[in-house]
């Protein structure tokens, strides 16, 4: 059975006073870091954030990356900037090892083809057991709320739970991260599927674009994916990224764009079964795409749960992060 999008509940706005104050690292050692998929989108943000923030920055290198010149520049540029770049593959179970044997952290960046490889990251932390925290690659819907998911989006869920279930049956200390969308990907173009750049004339509004998204500017998540490393607070917990500012409708987001274009778009709603039907036929990797988008544009999944005790909220943990708010973040397009 489909979601029901009568059962949404607005998302709460956060209660700062509730979380104290920022743990101080004055003093402190910063943990070494190793980024798994450090030269794809939010890899190479999360890579960038680590040297920001003073720790000690390893970058896997795959052997694999030698025939593709864009990412080994990427690597060189690290590598210029201070990280220190270790060669294995994820096939190398001894290379992998070694390679985290050298750190205390662990942040996986790998993309979606790659979700069961970090298998073979999580024995490798098993085996050295000097990993004081493993950061999985999610960064976007928590993957603990979507055991509904349409197909054949879910499967991407299901596979993220699996690896979940792995970490915690071997005792390997965590912190999941929630980035919710990014922004590069929804805001500028108002959430049209198949372009990345604003619409001109026609803007497609999913219901009655009234469904409370969350929308995070990928540096800003990376910033707070770093902060969490070392923080007790977030020790085996979800953190879900959750800038107040943030929180619009797609009605929301299309009135901030015309406001800063001066144009007015024409409004073109989309039913909930209009939006289902289109799916049929559609290819595998669109039947993804329009699934998620369902479930962020019509259920609601990003905004219609409160953070329990196993979770916090990022803006409240690091309320000194001066994050990007959406109309800023879309100047960059007029």
């Amino acid at each position: 059975m489909l979601p029901s999008t009568e059962k949404r509940r607005p998302i709460k706005p956060p209660q700062r006073a509730s979380t104290g104050t920022t743990p101080s690292n004055h003093g402190m050692e910063k943990s070494k870091v190793l980024v798994v998929g450090g030269t794809g989108f939010i890899g190479r943000r999360l890579v960038a954030a680590s040297l920001a923030q003073g720790h000690p920055t390893f970058v896997l290198m795959r052997p694999e990356i030698g025939l593709d010149v864009d990412k080994l520049q990427t690597l060189l540029s690290f590598k210029a900037k201070g990280a220190l770049l270790v060669e294995a593959s994820l096939d190398d179970h001894a290379g992998l090892v070694a390679a985290v044997r050298q750190v205390d952290v662990v942040v996986s960046a790998l993309s979606g083809t790659n979700i069961r490889s970090q298998h073979k990251l999580v024995e490798a932390i098993k085996e050295t057991g000097n990993v004081k925290r493993f950061l999985p690659s999610e960064f976007g819907t928590d993957p603990s709320r979507m055991g509904h998911a349409l197909e054949p989006g879910r499967a991407i869920f299901d596979e993220k739970m699996e690896l979940r279930r792995a970490i915690e049956a071997a005792s390997i200390p965590h912190t999941y991260i929630s980035a919710n969308c990014f922004a590069a990907y929804f805001c500028p173009n108002l959430a049209q599927i198949g372009t990345l750049l604003p619409p001109k004339d026609k803007v497609r509004v999913y219901g009655d674009g009234n469904v409370k998204v969350i929308f995070v500017d990928e540096d800003d998540a990376a910033t707070y994916t770093i902060k969490s490393l070392d923080d007790p607070r977030t020790l085996n917990k979800t953190i879900y990224l959750r800038p107040p500012e943030n929180i619009l409708s797609q009605n929301d987001l299309i009135a901030k764009w015309e406001k800063l274009s001066g144009n007015v778009l024409e409004k073109i709603f989309i039913p909930n079964d209009e939006f289902l039907s289109s799916m049929k036929d559609m290819d595998f990797g669109g039947q993804i795409v329009m699934g998620h988008f369902y479930h962020f544009f019509y259920e609601g999944c990003l905004s219609n749960f409160d953070i329990g005790e196993d979770g916090a909220e990022a803006t409240l943990l690091y309320p000194d992060v001066a994050y990007t708010r959406t109309d800023d973040y879309m100047k960059r397009y007029l």
